[in-house]
């Protein structure tokens, strides 16, 4: 989208300050339409009644089931996208000339793209709206602007776009990551239902175990053991063999080292890293020996040498 959106701003301006500005325009249109949306979201729900759903059993559940979703389309079971209406009126409005026309592309942009901003977005705003006022304002705030940065840089140094990287598997296997991890954040929601509810269907060994499954899972289809609906072969070497980048085996050594690191909490451990996302250490039913029994089981066995010579 990045090269073909800065090659049309360059061949339809005569000059290149023309093109410049107007990559201006449809980077700032972008922000303005995201920002606006956060805006939105803190006006109409209000900074109170946000707080409030952090700790609302049904609206955690609400926000489970919607990770839940997003994390399965992520995957590829299915594309979550808006009316096709929506897009062509956007459509037909860009091809105005002056800053409506540029704002109304920036908007088909946004439309077109929202199967994979959605679930990013949508999270975002859940995440966002736990905090305070402004949270849905400036979390929509930044991500307009990583996600608009790229076409005012390329616009202004177009030589850039030679080094731009092509657009292939590698983006679906970022996607694919992103849906293990949308699967992983869902269960803190449900977390935060069960905990209030008292079902006690995600006690923290519980949580630790599918934890320690989607991670392994994730592992897998990093090094490529694992395919996905949209998922290319490996790449191959000269020799007609595939074989795994460097870059995704770091990432599996990353992701299973933090499957390594869950695994001693399934028997107690404090795992202090990343305690704020897992349930209180009290749903914990597979406890450590306590400090008494332990010690008491040390100088047993410390006596049992001098018996047995």
């Amino acid at each position: 989208m990045i090269p073909v959106t800065v090659s049309f701003f360059t061949k339809r301006s005569k000059t290149k300050q023309q093109g410049i500005r107007n990559a201006f325009y449809y980077s700032g249109s972008i922000i303005i339409i995201f920002t606006l949306l956060g805006l939105l979201i803190t006006l109409v729900f209000g900074p109170a009644a946000l707080n409030k759903l952090a700790t609302n059993w049904i609206a955690n559940l609400v926000f489970f089931i919607l990770f839940l979703v997003f994390g399965i389309s992520f995957l590829g079971a299915f594309e979550i996208a808006l009316p096709s209406s929506w897009t062509n009126k956007a459509s037909e409005k860009s091809g105005t000339g002056s800053f409506w026309g540029i704002f109304f592309m920036a908007l088909t942009l946004v439309l077109v793209s929202f199967s994979c901003t959605g679930p990013i977005i949508g999270n975002l705003l859940v995440l966002a709206s736990q905090g305070s006022f402004a949270g849905p304002l400036v979390g929509m705030f930044g991500f307009s602007l990583a996600m608009a940065l790229p076409f005012a840089l390329f616009a202004m140094f177009p030589g850039w776009l030679n080094s731009l990287g092509k657009a292939g598997g590698w983006l679906n296997a970022v996607k694919v990551t992103l849906g293990f991890l949308e699967l992983a954040l869902a269960l803190k929601f449900l977390s935060n239902a069960d905990l209030v509810k008292g079902w006690r269907l995600l006690d923290r060994e519980v949580y630790l175990a599918l934890w320690i499954a989607i991670f392994t899972l994730l592992g897998f289809y990093l090094l490529g053991k694992l395919k996905f609906h949209h998922d290319d072969e490996l790449p191959k070497n000269d020799f007609g063999v595939p074989y795994l980048s460097v870059k995704r085996l770091f990432f599996a050594i990353a992701t299973f080292s933090f499957v390594v690191y869950m695994v001693p909490g399934m028997w107690g451990a404090p795992l202090n890293g990343i305690s704020a996302f897992l349930p209180p250490y009290g749903t914990q039913d597979f406890l450590p020996v306590s400090s008494s029994a332990s010690s008491a089981h040390t100088k047993l066995w410390s006596g049992w040498p001098g018996k047995i010579c």
